[in-house]
């Protein structure tokens, strides 16, 4: 995982997401969407700089976080403004499609 990518837990999750834009990728070592993912947001995370933090939550050392926001399937990315969850994304995403979302 890039250092761009922010790991998350219990602990750090609310305080991440309090302010500005995050996007937060749930996600499982097992998962192999999830592999394919993850060079995606490094990309990302360069494309957006500091207009958006990119994060990153394991679903199976944070299961009551996928729960409290119904993360059902793996990859869901989630996008946060200042503490408030604004759209959902189901499955892999690409690049372009997230840049354009972070930096609208």
């Amino acid at each position: 995982m890039s250092d761009k990518v922010k790991e998350l837990t219990v602990d750090n999750f609310n305080d991440t997401i309090a302010s500005g834009t995050v996007l937060v990728d749930f996600w499982a070592p097992w998962c192999g969407p999830c592999k394919m993912q993850a060079p995606i947001l490094d990309k990302v995370a360069d494309a957006v700089g500091d207009k958006a933090v990119i994060a990153k939550v394991n679903v199976d050392e944070a299961p009551s976080l996928a729960a409290q926001f119904g993360v059902r399937s793996i990859p869901t990315l989630i996008l946060f403004k200042n503490g408030e969850k604004v759209q959902d994304f189901i499955g892999v995403q690409q690049e372009a499609a997230l840049v354009a979302v972070l930096t609208a």
